[in-house]
């Protein structure tokens, strides 16, 4: 568990050598809000510039306004042109917070949070969404929840969100840290978010690459086994199956496998497309068959063929009960 905290201008002059030195290892910094750039965190540039001297690692995100898909795509772009020349060794992340936007529904959640983080995507961003449990719940699906680094915010004594994995949970905002003069959003990160942006060659890093191999050493290896890669319609089907996790942990799996992380998604969610679900109570009698695993396996194996976990466990439960 890593600890961090999240800032904006609210927090004023931060001393980011004292936050350090208080145990914080990382902070997300508001880099700005809707579809301007002029609309950027007047202290995003001095904070970014300070939390890198004392040597914390560095993320950012972008409060939304977004009223429309293609008005995300413009907040995605604002964004981008505010934070570029820069290195983040943790996600970008699209803040979803306003009434306004919940109050239309999933599918509009679904579209603006596709459509911001599919632009970061594009443009070489490790991109991910900031959400409270509430709103992740009720108002976003699961496959678009899973499909980006995930940020969950739940002021309590533990997260309680279980449909995907997030990478950072958000458990306070009444944080106290030396540095800060006033209340301070407190984190603990549970992903290696430096070594996957590095290695990714996502935010400003380039791609890690294998250094050159001597004559000596290609002479060393060249009787071992040379171990051939999966297409990506066989990682695919594999992913489906659950063998690849969810969320956070498939995107780190795969890319230190050295597969394309996007390619692979993207296959999954055509062939999920094409795939005739069963219904609830089908999977119910498979589950009880033990068809589906146990626990976190089960949970795991039913979101990544796209169940609702939540309906299938329950139906579970009512069927035993009957029993």
């Amino acid at each position: 568990m890593i600890k961090g905290i999240d800032v904006s201008s609210w927090q004023g002059n931060i001393d980011f050598a004292k936050v350090k030195a208080s145990g914080i290892d990382f902070v997300i910094i508001r880099a700005g809000y809707g579809r301007e750039t002029r609309q950027n965190d007047n202290c995003f540039e001095l904070n970014y510039r300070n939390a890198k001297a004392a040597g914390l690692d560095v993320g950012a995100y972008w409060y939304s306004y977004a009223d429309s898909a293609e008005d995300a795509v413009k907040e995605a772009k604002a964004c981008m042109e505010v934070i570029k020349g820069k290195k983040f060794e943790y996600p970008i992340y699209f803040d979803l917070e306003e009434q306004s936007q919940f109050a239309k529904g999933r599918n509009f959640c679904d579209s603006v949070i596709k459509a911001f983080c599919g632009e970061l995507e594009r443009n070489g961003y490790l991109a991910g969404l900031y959400c409270s449990t509430y709103y992740l719940n009720n108002y976003i699906s699961n496959a678009i929840a899973g499909k980006y680094a995930l940020w969950v915010a739940q002021y309590n004594y533990r997260c309680t969100y279980t449909a995907n994995k997030y990478g950072i949970w958000q458990y306070s905002s009444e944080g106290r840290i030396n540095g800060i003069g006033g209340n301070v959003d407190m984190d603990y990160c549970y992903t290696d978010y430096p070594n996957i942006v590095k290695n990714g060659g996502f935010n400003g890093y380039k791609k890690t690459t294998a250094k050159k191999t001597t004559a000596t050493e290609k002479k060393t290896t060249s009787t071992a086994t040379t171990v051939k890669k999966k297409t990506v319609d066989e990682l695919a089907k594999e992913v489906i199956v659950g063998k690849w996790a969810a969320g956070d942990e498939r995107k780190q799996k795969l890319i230190a496998a050295g597969y394309d992380y996007s390619k692979v998604q993207a296959r999954v969610n055509e062939l999920m497309v094409n795939q005739t679900l069963k219904s609830v109570d089908e999977i119910a009698k498979e589950v009880i068959q033990g068809k589906w695993g146990n626990g976190d396996e089960r949970k795991q194996k039913l979101i990544s063929s796209g169940y609702d976990y939540g309906k299938v466990q329950a139906r579970v439960n009512e069927l035993m009960k009957n029993q």
